[in-house]
């Protein structure tokens, strides 16, 4: 009996011994490639991007840069008018991951919080994880410049604006630049119009009371220095359709 019960210790230390050989030498799992990230640098003429298809050759050439060129990329705009189209449409099914292999949303429920526990949970896009495609941080609030302002023409749900007034500076085809009011000055005898704007999200998560990362405000105007008057440099989200 003794020579059974060491030889049954012998079994269990031997199959002990090679597990941990095998889980040592097992090969880790595999990085998922890049799905999402924030342009590193924007095409520096405030919202204007040649609409659509400028955008998206922007998002493309930065994405292949990195070494994604594979992949096809949107940008995450939506737009008005005739044909309108909704961001949240435009950028695949998900799950998208960053430069650094961080998954920032499983599905597209999570990235807008479309449920209710969704909507509690969130998605996991926040300065530390919405980065370039070159996995850098982008400066967001508190940092000197701030630039967390980031493109999207778009409600929180994702979609596109359906009130008459422009949330796209013209569906990304405008720089028409407006002159802030000076401080002091007479109101106008009659309203102005409605300024054209572009709808801005904060990547962070800060500011503006909903901390929302694709529609926390609009821009003062369509130019460059419109949309780096509020805390921007014209960036834009990026996702990966495939």
């Amino acid at each position: 009996m003794k020579a059974v019960g060491l030889f049954v210790a012998g079994l269990v230390l031997a199959v002990g011994v090679f597990s941990v050989l095998v889980f040592a030498q097992a090969p880790p799992a595999a990085q998922q490639p890049m799905s999402f990230f924030i342009t590193s640098v924007p095409k520096g003429d405030g919202a204007n991007y040649g609409g659509l298809a400028g955008a998206d050759a922007h998002c493309q050439q930065l994405g292949a840069a990195a070494g994604r060129g594979a992949a096809t990329w949107r940008a995450y705009l939506s737009t008005q008018g005739p044909g309108a189209v909704n961001a949240r449409d435009r950028i695949g099914t998900g799950p998208w991951v960053n430069a650094a292999g961080r998954v920032v949303a499983a599905n597209l429920d999570e990235l807008h919080g479309d449920t209710p526990q969704m909507g509690r949970q969130g998605n996991r896009l926040n300065k530390a994880n919405s980065l370039t495609e070159k996995g850098a941080p982008i400066n967001g609030s508190g940092d000197t410049p701030n630039q967390h302002d980031i493109l999207t023409g778009s409600q929180t749900d994702g979609r596109a604006y359906t009130d008459g007034l422009d949330h796209t500076c013209s569906n990304y085809t405008s720089n028409v630049h407006v002159t802030p009011a000076a401080r002091g000055a007479a109101p106008p005898a009659t309203p102005p119009p409605p300024v054209p704007g572009v709808q801005l999200g904060h990547h962070d998560r800060i500011g503006n009371n909903s901390g929302s990362w694709n529609s926390a405000h609009a821009s003062r105007g369509c130019s460059q220095m419109n949309v780096m008057a509020g805390g921007g440099n014209g960036y834009l989200y990026c996702f990966a359709v495939n």
